[in-house]
């Protein structure tokens, strides 16, 4: 019998203590004293581990980029863009201001080099030269933000340019900083660029630029690996900063600290609490499969569902591990046509009825609609067997 929906319950010999929100500051652990905001969550799961004024709106500065590479990687995930191609640089774009690569009007780099300049050197000009080949403009790139934002579930974020430039009705919070981050890292070619600390632009040619990263961390604490950094004179320093260690990563938001030496000292602080008091379990790596999900009138009659990030639980350090039930849900009806990445179901870890984890299922692959050939051989042969 085919099956559209596959149910299943594992019980592993798994499990995780459940870390509520603000654990750090409930246990007396004052890590980021002098910021206006800050977060520190553990990233495949998405736990708080810390917050202080996490919901309230500022700023982002150029953090703001950190949507602005993820609308790139998804466009180059989904085969929208490709690494070599090469991205013209309008007049607009080269006319922007504070933080650049100094793109020429009609100079050209490729994707990876424009990615280089956004994610080490900050570029302005690099980022809305990227954002007008991917939506045709920088207005309908800033509609793509705030439509990802509002898909993401963050109510506390408005943009209104992808480079953090100061602008009336521009901002975030700590909370959907992180949320964003958490959702970049799901690519993880993205760390290959935030993680460098100096290269090169134009090597081979007169007009070589050097690129230093903006976040300083990356060389000087063990495990950094990005995101962004941010500076105007209303949000004051701010980053959005990623560690990697023991197979936990880590994302840390500050917002508003008086100078980059104490951004960095607030944010060392905080990765060291996470990195001494937690431990990670990993169970799935992004993109296993978990099922197959029939689909009606497509070119292939089952699509792999797969999963959309890397899955762990978290613990305290030294604790036991016990008893984590696991559910996948493949959704019904599912008609052609498919795109890959396209939401197909739902995995759910639980522990005693209390959700811990609940992550989308994607399509592996486009399904296209079949042809009335195919589904008429397809009929035909459905006729045959059942005589």
């Amino acid at each position: 019998m085919k099956r559209i929906v596959s149910l299943m319950l594992i019980t592993f010999l798994l499990a995780t203590i459940f870390v509520p929100s603000g654990f750090a500051r409930e246990s007396g652990a004052d890590l980021a004293d002098n910021v206006k905001s800050a977060i520190l969550i553990e990233r495949d799961t998405g736990s708080v581990l810390y917050e202080k004024n996490s919901g309230e709106e500022l700023p982002p500065a150029s953090m703001t980029k950190v949507m602005t590479m993820l609308l790139i990687m998804e466009a180059i995930d989904e085969g929208k863009l490709s690494w070599d191609e090469k991205i013209r640089t309008s007049e607009y774009a080269a006319s922007m201001g504070g933080s650049q690569i100094f793109l020429e009007p009609g100079e050209e780099m490729t994707t990876k080099q424009m990615l280089q300049g956004i994610a080490i050197g900050s570029g302005n000009d690099a980022s809305v030269a990227m954002a007008e080949r991917i939506a045709g403009s920088e207005e309908a790139f800033v509609e793509m933000m705030n439509k990802k934002a509002k898909e993401l579930g963050l109510k506390n974020t408005k943009f209104q340019n992808p480079t953090g430039l100061p602008a009336e009705d521009h901002y975030s919070t700590a909370y959907d900083m992180a949320m964003m981050a958490k959702e970049l890292l799901k690519y993880e070619d993205i760390t290959k660029f935030t993680g460098t600390y100096e290269a090169y632009l134009r090597e081979d040619t007169d007009n070589k630029f050097w690129l230093v990263n903006t976040n300083r961390l990356v060389r000087f604490y063990p495990g950094v690996d990005g995101l962004k950094t941010g500076f105007t004179s209303e949000a004051k320093y701010c980053l959005t900063a990623t560690a990697q260690k023991e197979g936990m990563r880590v994302i840390t938001v500050v917002f508003g600290a008086p100078t980059s030496k104490e951004r960095n000292a607030q944010v060392t602080k905080m990765l060291d609490f996470a990195f001494s008091q937690y431990k990670t379990h990993p169970m799935y790596e992004r993109n296993h499969a978990l099922g197959k999900v029939s689909v009606s009138k497509g070119e292939k009659k089952k699509i792999e569902a797969l999963t959309s990030e890397p899955i762990s639980l978290l613990t305290k350090k030294g604790e036991g591990i016990e008893d984590i039930e696991q559910k996948v849900t493949l959704d019904k009806n599912i008609k052609a046509p498919i795109q890959k990445g396209d939401k197909i179901g739902t995995l759910t870890l639980t522990k005693n009825g209390k959700t811990l984890v609940e992550s989308p299922l994607v399509a592996k692959e486009d399904n296209k609609e079949a042809g009335w050939w195919t589904l008429f051989k397809r009929s035909m042969g459905m006729l045959t067997k059942s005589e």
